[in-house]
């Protein structure tokens, strides 16, 4: 009878620890601390993640697009990237490359920022400008993808490779005359730099002449959704709950970056977090569809885009770059944004 006592209790503990065991998830951001990771910060910060029974660890990035390559190697399970890098991975490596399953920003950031006296307000008023831009960022390479849709010989933008960090500066002196940015990045550089980025400068943006592109949101690895989607399904719902709670309660969402990083521009990055609920997630499409879904055909024509612009051996499937089954119901993603 001891032992059978014994072998029960014993039984009991193991079926407790398995219970009560957290599946670990290494998730990358696509940069160093920002605002617009709110969503993430917060999930973490408040226990959201622990609730669906995950471990998340969140590290800063290096870039939104080098999320993709961090999830390929194998030292992160998921990440806050961009999809048009999951598009240019999924064109040769369809079978390593992360899936997005909760796309956050439906509205693109590529942008042309510039001092208004240039006038530059449409493609066409790029022709005799000397334009600066990141080597190999997405708003360079499609750039000239942006002035053949407009009816613009590419062979005529003036494009000078800057370091990202000389990009404002340069812009500010004058020693450019638009620089190739992502709004959400190039806005708060700006300010940073003591400049007004609203009243003295004007803001070219892709999504409004013809590259209706997609942009950042959570992606995860293939191993990740083969082995335990049961844990995708748990670190989106997390996410969407911070998200979407952050819509009526935007000081919740600023206490969760800083504090996830207390070196964190307090001020500015709930700023950069309002600019990123404010221009990038609201829009029309997510309002009808809701936030981390995205339209097909509209992703169709993205994939046609970026293709074009990273001149891509072959076009991958919607189905390899993007998936919706792992969302919550659309009830529950229903973005209601209290502004300040």
């Amino acid at each position: 009878m001891f032992q059978r006592l014994a072998a029960s209790i014993a039984l009991g503990l193991a079926l407790t620890g398995t219970a009560l065991a957290e599946t670990d998830i290494r998730f990358t951001l696509g940069w160093k601390t920002q605002g617009s990771d709110a969503p993430m910060l917060l999930a973490l910060s408040k226990g959201y993640f622990k609730d669906e029974g995950l471990n998340v660890t969140i590290d800063q990035g290096e870039g939104s697009g080098a999320t993709v390559t961090r999830i390929m190697s194998g030292t992160y399970d998921a990440g806050f990237g961009d999809i048009n890098a999951i598009i240019q991975n999924a064109a040769t490596r369809p079978e390593e490359t992360p899936v997005m399953v909760y796309q956050m920003w439906s509205v693109p950031p590529f942008a042309i920022s510039s001092r208004k006296e240039t006038g530059i307000t449409t493609p066409a008023d790029l022709l005799g400008k000397t334009l600066g831009g990141a080597q190999g960022t997405p708003t360079t390479r499609l750039v000239t993808v942006l002035a053949r849709k407009n009816g613009i010989d590419p062979a005529q933008l003036q494009i000078t490779n800057l370091a990202p960090n000389l990009q404002e500066p340069m812009l500010i002196k004058g020693d450019i005359d638009g620089a190739l940015v992502f709004n959400i990045t190039g806005w708060f550089n700006l300010i940073n730099n003591r400049q007004d980025p609203e009243a003295d400068y004007n803001w070219l943006n892709f999504g409004d002449f013809g590259l209706d592109l997609y942009s950042n949101g959570v992606m995860v690895s293939r191993k990740l959704i083969a082995e335990n989607p049961d844990a995708v399904r748990g670190l989106v719902r997390a996410i969407n709950r911070a998200a979407i709670e952050i819509g009526t309660d935007l000081d919740a969402g600023a206490a969760s970056i800083t504090a996830y990083d207390n070196l964190a521009k307090a001020d500015l990055e709930r700023d950069r977090m309002i600019f990123a609920y404010e221009r990038l997630m609201q829009s029309p499409e997510s309002q009808r569809i809701g936030l981390g879904d995205l339209d097909d055909a509209r992703l169709t024509r993205a994939i046609d885009i970026v293709a074009e612009g990273y001149e891509l051996p072959a076009k991958p499937e919607a189905s390899a770059v993007f998936t919706r089954d792992f969302l919550p119901p659309q009830e529950e993603r229903t973005l209601v944004y209290t502004a300040e």
